[in-house]
């Protein structure tokens, strides 16, 4: 495959874009372009190569997309693109979900670019599970295979919420009673199930936060600012949110069997880095599933937060493709 390759993170909210100048190496001239100032997929591409890249002519791209992807078509979950990567005209592009990239990006993080907090260090060669709230809920795995890995995509944000607690449950009901008939992971755990979350804590205490629940956004909510004798509703929303995340997380881990470690990615935990150790993650983590807590105690959990990790991945996948390493 014929270099620069163009690699991309198109979510519902910006579109990333880089280019790797050579096999193993980091993406560069990252750019940042709105989705919803761009007609589609195509009309992104464009824009950047035209803007950010030197009208440069990739040799071969890898596009990480925050929706289903199948062969050569793809579907953004929260937003209107859709079609063929062949509508781009390059010689050889290859779709990913941006959770397969994100997970094919673990085995070149380290340092700095995690945080972790819980359990024992990441293990090298075993399954890893990666999932991440942002506009959405994502998920992924990686699994080794051979002398490389095979990422593993899917659409776990959206399976019923891990409601536990009394208070978790009740949120439920007073979120279905206001119109939300079936209330899955995401419509609770991402930037844009915060606010919803906030109204159904709102519900069940029948009070009002400082500022109408209708009109709060996920930032409002997670400013580092907010304390309790601020806003105690928007405090709960989040302990709230970290606790039923821990249950997740959990749920993914026994699911995928990732002993190698559990990361976490997305837009909105980064604001709530400072938070996560103090909070109820890590407890429901190991204790969702009561007959396997010495099993989920052993497996890492780490926040990510490596610049553009799904470019780095989606890089990966390219030099892995081109070295035609041997997957069995």
């Amino acid at each position: 495959m014929t270099l620069p390759w163009l690699v991309a993170d198109v979510g519902g909210t910006n579109a990333r874009f880089g280019l790797v100048s050579r096999p193993g190496g980091r993406p560069e001239a990252v750019a940042v372009l709105n989705v919803s100032q761009h007609h589609g997929l195509a009309d992104a591409v464009a824009a950047y190569l035209a803007d950010h890249a030197g009208g440069v002519r990739p040799g071969a791209a890898c596009l990480a997309i925050a929706g289903p992807v199948e062969d050569d078509r793809y579907r953004l979950t929260n937003a209107g693109w859709s079609g063929s990567v062949k509508e781009l005209g390059l010689r050889r592009a290859v779709l990913l979900n941006d959770f397969e990239a994100l997970a094919f990006s673990l085995p070149h993080l380290a340092g700095d670019d995690l945080v972790p907090f819980g359990g024992p260090p990441p293990r090298a060669r075993l399954p890893k599970a990666v999932l991440g709230p942002g506009t959405g809920l994502g998920v992924g795995g990686l699994v080794p295979a051979g002398r490389g890995w095979v990422p593993l995509p899917g659409e776990g944000g959206h399976v019923p919420v891990p409601a536990v607690t009394d208070l978790e449950m009740e949120i439920v009901r007073a979120l279905r009673a206001d119109g939300l008939p079936y209330v899955d992971a995401e419509h609770l755990l991402s930037g844009t199930g915060l606010p919803r979350l906030h109204r159904g804590l709102a519900l069940v205490h029948g009070v009002a936060s400082s500022k109408e629940a209708a009109e709060i956004t996920a930032s409002e909510i997670t400013a580092s600012e907010i304390t309790a004798s601020d806003d105690p509703l928007c405090v709960e929303t989040v302990e709230v949110f970290l606790a039923l995340l821990g249950g997740f997380a959990s749920g993914v881990a026994l699911t995928l069997g990732a002993r190698g470690g559990v990361y976490l990615g997305g837009g909105v935990l980064p604001r709530l880095a400072a938070r996560i150790p103090g909070s109820a993650f890590r407890a429901r983590f190991e204790t969702t599933a009561p007959a396997l807590t010495d099993y989920v105690a052993a497996i890492a959990t780490c926040l990510i937060v490596a610049e553009q990790p799904a470019l780095t991945g989606a890089a990966a996948w390219l030099a892995q493709l081109s070295s035609n390493v041997e997957l069995v």
